[in-house]
This record gives structure tokens, C-alpha cells and sequence, in this order.
């Protein structure tokens, strides 16, 4: 029996050498047997007489190679010389190719499975090498196909190698399309279901996908397949390999906008989330591609939403040369991040600003009596303001902040909300135009609820927003008050806003000429000042400029503990509304202007804004000099006003009913602006009351929602005491407030209250009406649509609701046109039961029945 003896040669025949370290071993025993044998403990063999010149078995097998990167061949003992090592020396490298075709041909379905597996590996491993020797085993057709079918194997070992050897082939271009359409994702997909795999396997199979799914038409086979809950199941895996290409995959998935839609759905956003705001340290490669797919569906602001409901916020990269700007405060006492002073009566105010940084790092362990709010707040400046100090920001997950890519103007990150709002908050104070004006619009994105508006209150912004309305830089201004609009939805944050002294510089701009403001920034600005000068306030406190409640103005304290027991006073500074500045002509003229000629809800703010300064009696006359009454007539004269009922057709009925909802809110708020300056003796006597008259008495007629008609019958009562008896009008104001206001208000309540209290108050006021003989009051009650909701009250309501209740509808019923709506209604067996059962209102029910056509 031969002994066999190792002897060591360099050669290189695949780049597993560079890799993987491994290396094919070809076993070469010199045999005429086709058998496998028995010494041989590795596997089968196959006979080949045209590789060398004698006739060659080989096996394959896998082993570590040596450190100096040579391989091993294992010849016999009695066959080995040293002419047949140099052959084996020379001809290593060449040979090396010319086993590929065998390997390839071992991949065929005719062969035993073991030998598949084996020359699967075989391929694998050499294709390891790069491109040249991909390109030595696609000479043969067929290899996909052939390796596409082992992903069916039972073997781990057999799916990982043709995994591993797909992801190669795959990952160049000239032979993606080729993997792409021999249905591999089909196959993969098939394999992953699978309930057990190996982590190598799937690995394999989801970096083939990675590398798939850069073709675009590729992305959507993935996205539409059922391989989208696989990849996101696979998000949470334990093999941190898995879940780095899950990521990648998910990452290009997100590439191709139409495929946004299908992942949201899937619910990709919460588990993708979960990785960048995971407590334990992530792998960068995870964050990363978990970051790019999150940023990419961020580019939709509905996906924007959900990714910050996640506790996540864009935060642009401006580079680190906009940070160099940044100049902490020095000989400074410590403050809360909103400007709240916090004074050490022991100790003097830290040289270098260090007081701060050490109340940030230390504020979490101390028993301070703060918000969480407030201590998120200075925690996230504190760190910010850190990594600003020396340097290091933009620099997570090993961002160059030099590099060109961190300088692009349209590059953004995705940060924890804490950290995110005091990296914007920190870039307000910034010199860098673009850079403030990114920041800007991130925080009006980010201003989406409650919590984020209060948190950004919190860590400063308000000031810094305030203090950049007037910046030279148009771009920089619309972005910030772009922020502020967004901000002072909250009425929190509103009051705020308010007391930073936004009042001045929002009017300031709103005097400038239409060509130097820009109709979105002059709508913004108005949106503000509505939501500031709300006449629902305590409206005369806003024009006093004295101590109000006993207290002086702008002083707030509030005392906060320090960690060494020090008396602590913090003084927060604010200031009141000075509306003097809105009654300057100006101002006035361009508020008179807008109502006359902007869309229907700047009207309705305009003249909310209006109604407050003419709260002050000594504003009147200025309002009176902008020609107010020009206003107030371009709003009654509205077109949907000019037509008499709903005025809607089928045409665009939701439109329509938008319009006449706009329209309404806009009437109203004129109508209650018009009642305040009829207070006023002076208005007064320069109204043309009988010109007013007339408009509202169209508004009351027309289709606008009944809820605003409110307001206008009670400017329309306030007018007729002006007029007098007069005999231009064709009805008395009153029959017109009863007609087209009190009776379809009553009716609505009805109709919709839930309170048998309510609908009682409100059918006996309606019958009250009917019973005095107002002139078509009757007709008008039918029109409204009475009838159903008066029998359904029979059934339903108190005694004496249901004897107003028959006593309307026999009224009703002196009109035969009326007949068919109330035995549609079902008013027939009702009356018949109330008859029956002899109840106290029996009788009327019975005169009502012989009314009736039964």
C-alpha cells in the first residue's frame, strides 16, 4: 500500500488565496479505476484521461493553506519525482482553469448529489478570485441554471456555495441580467421560506438579492414578491451578517419611488427605525443601510411623518466648515437651553463655559425639579455642543465631515429627536446662510405635534427664529417663519412665540411692498399674527402697557435646586403684545387690501386680526381711515353669497361644498368684525347701514353651512335698529333672521341633538313660530327637511315635544303638497298607535289621521 506525502509548491489558482484563505485541493493519484476508493476518505472520484497526459481521478476537498499563501498537492509516494513536481509546478495555474469545465459538468442533474455539492464549492471558491475567473466559468452555458437548482438541496452546505457563487456572478454587471432573469429570485425566495437555515445561507442568498436589486426593474420583482416580509422578518435577526444585507436590500429596495407605497405598507419604516434607536450598539453597516432606506423614504412627507413618529428627525449635513462659526459662551453663568438664567450665589461664572457643559452631563443624576422636557433639552445642547467643541460632529457612523459627500447642500441624516432638535437649535446660531436655512425648514418638518413643538420651545429655537426674521437673505426669512407657522400651531408654544417679541419684526415685514414680500410669506405672516392676536383673548390687556395681575411685566421667577445646595433663581424674560404697531396706516391699508383681494381663508384671518384691534375704541378711527367699509362690502359681495339656496349642482358637489364652507368662515368672521364697530358711535355715523343691510340679507339667503349664519343675523338685528321702519326692504329684518337663521337652526337641533332636553326647547320654539302666522314660515320649515326628524320626535320624545310636534305637522298638513313627504316619513302607523293607545295627545294625532289621504 502506497503512502502518500504532501509536497509544497506556490501557486494561486482562485482569490480564495486573498479572501477566504482556502484553497481547492486536487487530489491526483495515478489509476485506470473508475471506483471510488477506499483510501481515499474525501469523496467520489471522477475518471478524466484529457486534463494530463496519464489518466487523472480527482476529488475535491478543502483546506487551510499555508501562511505563505501556497497550496498543497498531494501525489503518491511512488509516482512522486522531481520531474513530475516541476510538471505539477508549471502547469498548476493552467490546469487550474481547464478543471473548471469538469466542476460545471459535475453540476448536472445526472450526477450523484454529493459530487453537485462538492463541484458547487469547487466554483464557489474559485470564483472568489474576481472577475477573470467568473468570466472562465460563464463560458459555460448553463452553469446558472444548473446552480440555480442546487438552491433546492436539502444540504446547507450545497445552498450556501450556490448562493455564494450566484452573489458572485452576480455582483458584475455583464451577468446580472443573466442571474435576474433565470428566475433567481423566484428560486431565493423559495429558500428563504424555508422555517430552518443556517446563517451562512441566508447570508448568501439576501447578498445575492443586494446585488440583484441594483437594476431598478429588478426592484420591483422584490418589492411585489413575498420576499418584502421576508426581508423586514429578517431586519430582527440574531446573525448580524442577516440583518446587514437585509438592510442593503431594503436600502435599494427604497431607490425606486413607486415601490415606497408597498413598503409602508409592509411596515417597514417601525422595524428599520428600530435599528438606529436600538439601546444596543448596532453594526455600522445596519445603521447605514438601515439610515439610506429611511432617508430615501423620507423624500415623501406623509413617509416623513411616520419616520419622525418613530423618534426620528432629518437633520441636514452642512458640513463641518459651518461649525467652525460656533462660539461657545464664555465667562457665562449655566442656563437652560429656552435663555432661563440659572445664578450660583458661591461661585463666579465658569472662564471657558465649562459650568454648562458639566450641568448637561451631570443634570440626569441630579434631583433637579425640571420637566423631562427641559432635561432632554439640556442633555442634547450639551452633548451637541460637545462634539461642536472638538470637532467631531457629523462624524456618526464614520461620516467624513471634510468630505465631499458631507458637503453636498442636499445631504441629510437621521438622528434620535433629542439629539436632532438641539443639532438644529445649535445651527440657528450659525453664520452659514444655507445652513440656517436647512435648518429652518428641518424644523418646520419637524413640527408635526404637540410634543415636537413643545420640545423645540424648549431647546431655544424660539429666539433664534425671532432674531433671523429680518436676515438679508430672503431664503433664510421664508424658511423661518416658514418654522414659526409651523411652531405657533401649539397654543403653548404660541404664547411663547408672542413673548420673544415676534410682533415687531412680522409687521415690520408685512409694511414692505407686495414686490418685496412674496404672497406664501405674506400669507405665512398673517396665519401668525391670527393665531397671536386671537380676539377670543383677553383682547385689552394686549394694548395695556402697565403691571398686570400686581406684577411687573416680563418677570417670571422660577427656583431651581442646585447639586451643591446653593440658592438657585432663575428669571425668565418676556414681553406683551404692543398692538399700537398694527394701527399704523400702513399696516392698516395692507390688512384692508388683502381682505379685498386674497382667497377666501386669508379674508376670514385678515378680518379676525381686524376685529382684534378694534377691541380699543381709539383704533376705530385709523380702521375707518383704511377704508374698511370696501373691505367688509368685497366679502358680503362673495359669489357664492349672490345665489339664493345651496347653490350646489351635481356636477362637483365636494368643490361646491368646500366653497360655500370657506365662504361661510370668511362672512363670519366679517359679519362678528362688523358687529364690533358697530359698537362705535363713529362707525356708526359713516355706515350706510341700508347698504348692509341688504348684503347680509343675501348671505342669510344664501347656501352657506347654518352655523355661520350666526353672526350674520346678529349684525343684521344690530342694523335694523339703525334703519328704523323702512319700506325699501320686502320683509322686516326679523322675518328674515326667523326664516333663513332661527328655523333651520331649530330644526338642525332636532334633527341631530342628542339631548331630549335640547329638541324639546327646540320644537316648542319652532311651533311658537308657526303658531304666531310668520309669513312662509311654514313653507320654510317643509323646505328645510322638518317632516322626518318631526315623526321620528312622536316615537321618541317627551309629551309635550310630541304634541308641539303633531300640532306642527297638522299645520303642515293644511297644504296638500305636504301630504306625500309625511306618509313617506311613516307618520301613519305612528298616528294610528298614538290613537290606540288612547295617550293624552290622542286627539291630535286622530284629527291629524283624517287629514291625511289613508
Amino acid at each position: 500500500m502506497s503512502s502518500t506525502i504532501p509536497i509544497h509548491f506556490n501557486f494561486k489558482p482562485s482569490s480564495f488565496l486573498q479572501h477566504h484563505s482556502r484553497v481547492v485541493v486536487f487530489s491526483v493519484k495515478k489509476s485506470l479505476s473508475t471506483a471510488v476508493s477506499p483510501r481515499n476518505p474525501h469523496g467520489r472520484y471522477c475518471y478524466r484521461r484529457d486534463i494530463v497526459r496519464n489518466p487523472v481521478l480527482c476529488c475535491v476537498s478543502t483546506r487551510a493553506c499555508s501562511d505563505d499563501g501556497g497550496g498543497e498537492v498531494f501525489v503518491t509516494q511512488e509516482e512522486a519525482s522531481a520531474s513530475d513536481v516541476d510538471t505539477l509546478k508549471s502547469r498548476s495555474s493552467r490546469s487550474n482553469d481547464g478543471y473548471v469545465a469538469l466542476f460545471v459538468r459535475m453540476l448536472g442533474l445526472d450526477n450523484d448529489p454529493r459530487d453537485r455539492e462538492q463541484a458547487v464549492v469547487a466554483l464557489w471558491k474559485y470564483s472568489l478570485g474576481g472577475k477573470q475567473y467568473v468570466d472562465n466559468i460563464m463560458k459555460f452555458h448553463g452553469t446558472i441554471n444548473l446552480t440555480l437548482n442546487l438552491l433546492k438541496s436539502e444540504s446547507d452546505s450545497a445552498c450556501e456555495a450556490a448562493a455564494g457563487l450566484l452573489r458572485m456572478v452576480s455582483s458584475f454587471n455583464v451577468y446580472r441580467d443573466s442571474v435576474a432573469e433565470t428566475g433567481a429570485i423566484e428560486e431565493i425566495t423559495g429558500l428563504l421560506r424555508r422555517s430552518s437555515l443556517s446563517p451562512d445561507v441566508k447570508e448568501q442568498s439576501l447578498c445575492t438579492l443586494w446585488n440583484l436589486s441594483v437594476d431598478e426593474k429588478v426592484r420591483a420583482r422584490i418589492t411585489n414578491s413575498e420576499l418584502l416580509p421576508i426581508l423586514i422578518k429578517f431586519l430582527e435577526d440574531d446573525n448580524v451578517k442577516v440583518r446587514e444585507s437585509a438592510g442593503g436590500v431594503l436600502a435599494n429596495l427604497a431607490l425606486s419611488q413607486s415601490n415606497h407605497e408597498i413598503m409602508v405598507e409592509a411596515g417597514v419604516i417601525p422595524n428599520l427605525a428600530k435599528l438606529l434607536n436600538a439601546e444596543v450598539e448596532e453594526s455600522k453597516v445596519v445603521r447605514k443601510e438601515a439610515r439610506n432606506a429611511l432617508l430615501e423614504l423620507s423624500r415623501d412627507e406623509y413617509n416623513r411623518i411616520l419616520v419622525m413618529e418613530e423618534g426620528l428627525v432629518l437633520v441636514p449635513l452642512v458640513g463641518a466648515d459651518a461649525y467652525k462659526s460656533f462660539r461657545p459662551a464664555l465667562y457665562s453663568w449655566p442656563s437652560l437651553p429656552d435663555g432661563t438664567k440659572i445664578e450660583l450665589g458661591s461661585k463666579g461664572p465658569s472662564r471657558y463655559g465649562a459650568s454648562e457643559l458639566l450641568l448637561g452631563l451631570n443634570i440626569q443624576d441630579r434631583n433637579l425639579d425640571l420637566e423631562e422636557a427641559k432635561m432632554n433639552a439640556v442633555v442634547g445642547r450639551t452633548q451637541q455642543q460637545f462634539l461642536a467643541r472638538i470637532g467631531a460632529i457629523e462624524m456618526e457612523d464614520g461620516n467624513k465631515p471634510n468630505s465631499e459627500e458631507g458637503s453636498s447642500s442636499q445631504r441629510f441624516t437621521l438622528l434620535p429627536w433629542t439629539d436632532a432638535i438641539a443639532r438644529l437649535v445649535l445651527i440657528l446660531g450659525l453664520e452659514d446662510e444655507s445652513a440656517i436655512t436647512r435648518a429652518a425648514q428641518s424644523i418646520a418638518d419637524a413640527s408635526f405635534n404637540e410634543r415636537m413643538r413643545f420640545s423645540f420651545m424648549e431647546a431655544g429655537a424660539i429666539k433664534h427664529l425671532i432674531r433671523l426674521i429680518n436676515h438679508p437673505s430672503s431664503a433664510v426669512r421664508s424658511a423661518v417663519i416658514l418654522a414659526l407657522y409651523r411652531l405657533s400651531i401649539s397654543d403653548r408654544v404660541c404664547l411663547k412665540i408672542e413673548a420673544e417679541g415676534v410682533l415687531h419684526p412680522l409687521v415690520y415685514l408685512l409694511k414692505q411692498s407686495e414686490s418685496a414680500t412674496s404672497q406664501g410669506l405674506m400669507e405665512m405672516i398673517v396665519n401668525i399674527l391670527s393665531r397671536i392676536l386671537d380676539p377670543n383673548k383677553e383682547m385689552k390687556s394686549k394694548f395695556y402697557d402697565g403691571p398686570v395681575n400686581g406684577s411687573e411685566k416680563g418677570m417670571d421667577a422660577t427656583a431651581i435646586p442646585t447639586s451643591d445646595g446653593n440658592e438657585t433663581i432663575a428669571c425668565e424674560s418676556s414681553s406683551s403684545t404692543n398692538g399700537r404697531e398694527l394701527v399704523e396706516p400702513t399696516v392698516l391699508s395692507r390688512l384692508v387690501d388683502i381682505l379685498k383681494k386674497s382667497n377666501l381663508d386669508l379674508r376670514r384671518k385678515v378680518a379676525s386680526i381686524l376685529e382684534f384691534i378694534a377691541v380699543s375704541e381709539s383704533c376705530v378711527e385709523q380702521i375707518i381711515s383704511a377704508d374698511i367699509e370696501s373691505g367688509l362690502e368685497a366679502v358680503f359681495r362673495l359669489k357664492p353669497l349672490t345665489e339664493k339656496g345651496h347653490g350646489i349642482d351635481d356636477e362637483k358637489p365636494e368643490l361646491q361644498s368646500l366653497e360655500l364652507e370657506e365662504a361661510g368662515q370668511a362672512v363670519s368672521a366679517a359679519s362678528r368684525l362688523l358687529a364690533r364697530l358697530l359698537d362705535y358711535d363713529l362707525f356708526r355715523r359713516t355706515i350706510n347701514p341700508l347698504h348692509f343691510t341688504k348684503l347680509l340679507r343675501a348671505a342669510l339667503m344664501s347656501g352657506i353651512p347654518l352655523h355661520n349664519k350666526d353672526w350674520v343675523a346678529a349684525c343684521l338685528v344690530k342694523l335694523s335698529s339703525l334703519l328704523g321702519p323702512n319700506l325699501d326692504l320686502e320683509n322686516p329684518v326679523n322675518i328674515e333672521v326667523t326664516l333663513y337663521e332661527t328655523i333651520p337652526r331649530l330644526i338642525e337641533q332636532i334633527k341631530s341633538s342628542y339631548s331630549t332636553e335640547v329638541q324639546e326647547a327646540a320644537v316648542l320654539e319652532l311651533n311658537r313660530i308657526i303658531s304666531e302666522g310668520l309669513v312662509d314660515s311654514t313653507q320654510a320649515v317643509a323646505a328645510e327637511g322638518a317632516i322626518f326628524p318631526l315623526v321620528e320626535l312622536l316615537e321618541s320624545g317627551t309629551e309635550r315635544a310630541v304634541e308641539a310636534g303633531l300640532t306642527i305637522l297638522y299645520n303642515l298638513s293644511m297644504k296638500s303638497e305636504n301630504h306625500a313627504a309625511i306618509i313617506s316619513a311613516g307618520a301613519v302607523p305612528v298616528l294610528r298607535r298614538i290613537v290606540l293607545s288612547e295617550r293624552s295627545n290622542w286627539m291630535l294625532a286622530l284629527r291629524l289621521l283624517r287629514t291625511l289621504p289613508t
